[in-house]
C-alpha cells in the first residue's frame, strides 16, 4: 500500500512539472477588436445588423519558443448591436442577451481554446486557425482562414470574416416564428495582438 501510494504522488510529482514546462512562457493579449454579423433570410431595408463584443481575457501558452495553444475569454455581457439608432439599439442589443439568444445572465461568458495555427501557402490569408468554441455551454471545434504572425513570445491575429451557425450553440428564438426569418449563420471576424511578459513576476516587460 505505501508503495502503491509512492508511486501515485511520484505520478503526480512528474504531471506537474510536464505542466510546469508546458507553460514555461506566457503572452497575455493587450489589444484586440470582435465584430459580429447577423443577417435575415427576406431581403428588406434592414436585412442584416452588425456590432461587437469584448475579450475579456487572452493568452498564448509557449514551450520555450514554441507556441503550445491558447486561450481567450469572451463577455458575452459586453455584446452590443452597433447600426442601428440608439432606441433601436438598446432595443436589439436587449434581445441579443436575452433567452431569445445568448442568454447572458446564465451564460456571461463565451470561451475559445486555440488548439493549433496550421500555415497556409499560395493564399490570401498564411494561416488556418483551428480550436474549440464555447458558447451556452455548447462546445464545438471550428477553424478559419487567418494572418497570424507569431515572433518569439508576440503574437498578431487577424482574422478572415468567417461563419458560424447559430443552431449549433442553441442560439435561437424558442418556439417562435421569428427564428424563420433569421438566417442560421452569423459572421465573425477579429484581431488580437500580445505583450511579452516576464512569466517569473507575471507583469509586462519594459520596452528598451
Amino acid at each position: 500500500m505505501k508503495r502503491l501510494l509512492l508511486f501515485a504522488m511520484m505520478c503526480a510529482s512528474m504531471s506537474f512539472v510536464f505542466a510546469q514546462k508546458k507553460f514555461d512562457k506566457v503572452s497575455k493579449v493587450t489589444s484586440s477588436e470582435i465584430r459580429w454579423w447577423g443577417y435575415k433570410v427576406v431581403k428588406t431595408e434592414a436585412s442584416s445588423h452588425s456590432g461587437t463584443v469584448k475579450l475579456k481575457s487572452g493568452k498564448f501558452n509557449f514551450d520555450k519558443t514554441v507556441l503550445v495553444d491558447g486561450d481567450f475569454v469572451i463577455d458575452m455581457r459586453s455584446l452590443m448591436a452597433g447600426d442601428v439608432s440608439e432606441e433601436d439599439q438598446i432595443k436589439l442589443t436587449n434581445d441579443l442577451k436575452s433567452t431569445n439568444f445568448f442568454e447572458v445572465k446564465k451564460y456571461p461568458v463565451a470561451i475559445f481554446h486555440l488548439t493549433k495555427i496550421i500555415p497556409l501557402a499560395n493564399s490570401e490569408y498564411n494561416s488556418t486557425i483551428y480550436g474549440d468554441l464555447t458558447i451556452k455551454g455548447v462546445r464545438k471545434t471550428i477553424s478559419f482562414p487567418a494572418n497570424a504572425y507569431v515572433t518569439q513570445f508576440t503574437v498578431v491575429i487577424e482574422s478572415a470574416k468567417f461563419s458560424l451557425n447559430r443552431r449549433d450553440f442553441k442560439v435561437f428564438y424558442q418556439s417562435s416564428l421569428k427564428d424563420y426569418f433569421i438566417k442560421n449563420e452569423m459572421d465573425i471576424q477579429f484581431k488580437l495582438s500580445t505583450e511579452v511578459l516576464d512569466n517569473e513576476n507575471r507583469v509586462p516587460k519594459k520596452k528598451k
